[in-house]
């Protein structure tokens, strides 16, 4: 048992001297993780005991991009990994704790768009890591590279909101937001059951066995929000996919890829083949 709590801390220290290795990702790092570490001590206080819970997998997630790093052979740029660090404690602490994404409606579009950047940066990288190791001799065009890009980042955005409608209805977790609208148009409406859809415009209550929901509209159950995210995750995934494709079409060097999309080491670009 004492070797085995060693090599988890053995680990541990690993990772986040891989992290301190870049100072300003360790900069950001120590402040995030001392706002974390606060919190979870005051939700501690507070006997808040699933906030403290979130707060220790927030300082779990912390150590993800050390963890690829170490573990996988890939450089994350910096400007990546302060973005991950951000993205996870806008999501979590300030999105879940501090009740933003009931406090301010366009945080959560907010972040599902930067998740759709980045993810297409992700699914870039993952095409462009093969290109550049001669081992795999895998090459696609800049076209076909900005298309997995996209549909890899689309891919994940789906996936999530399959997630978010899992844990809706197995847990009653309300993930995917209601939206409450002036007008509805279905077809289970019309008496005739002729597939003729029927509209109510000018909704300005509702009621539920008899009891007002105390909304001026219709509640809508989680479709807006849905729809709203994936759009604006598309939007993300093919902002990125065009740079991707401008930049590996003209072969030259461009920010925004430099910054964002994981790379081999230099030692290991263009690694050639054993054996030749």
């Amino acid at each position: 048992m004492k070797r085995q709590k060693e090599r988890k801390k053995g680990k541990i220290w690993e990772l986040k001297e891989v992290i301190r290795r870049d100072r300003p990702v360790f900069a950001v790092y120590v402040v995030l993780r001392l706002a974390v570490l606060t919190a979870l001590m005051m939700s501690f206080l507070r006997g808040e005991y699933e906030h403290a819970a979130l707060c220790t997998l927030v300082l779990i997630l912390f150590l993800v991009p050390g963890f690829i790093q170490k573990n996988f052979g890939i450089e994350l740029p910096s400007t990546l990994q302060i973005i991950i660090l951000l993205f996870i404690f806008a999501a979590e602490i300030l999105g879940e704790l501090q009740c933003y994404f009931i406090q301010y409606p366009h945080w959560d579009t907010l972040l599902h768009t930067t998740s759709g950047f980045l993810f297409a940066a992700v699914g870039y990288s993952l095409v462009d890591l093969l290109n550049r190791n001669e081992r795999f001799r895998f090459q696609l065009s800049p076209l076909y590279l900005a298309l997995v890009a996209f549909c890899f980042s689309m891919t994940i955005g789906v996936l999530w909101e399959f997630f978010e409608f899992g844990m809706d209805r197995l847990f009653l977790l309300d993930m995917q937001k209601d939206t409450v609208v002036q007008s509805i148009t279905s077809v289970m409406l019309d008496e005739t059951n002729s597939n003729i859809p029927v509209t109510i415009a000018g909704i300005t209550d509702v009621a539920v066995n008899g009891e007002s929901l105390g909304f001026a509209g219709y509640l809508d159950i989680g479709l807006y929000d849905t729809m709203e995210h994936l759009f604006v995750n598309f939007l993300g995934a093919l902002i990125f996919s065009l740079i991707g494709y401008f930049s590996a079409k003209r072969q030259e060097k461009n920010r925004v890829i430099d910054n964002l999309v994981p790379r081999l080491p230099k030692n290991r670009e263009a690694e050639p083949e054993q054996g030749k």
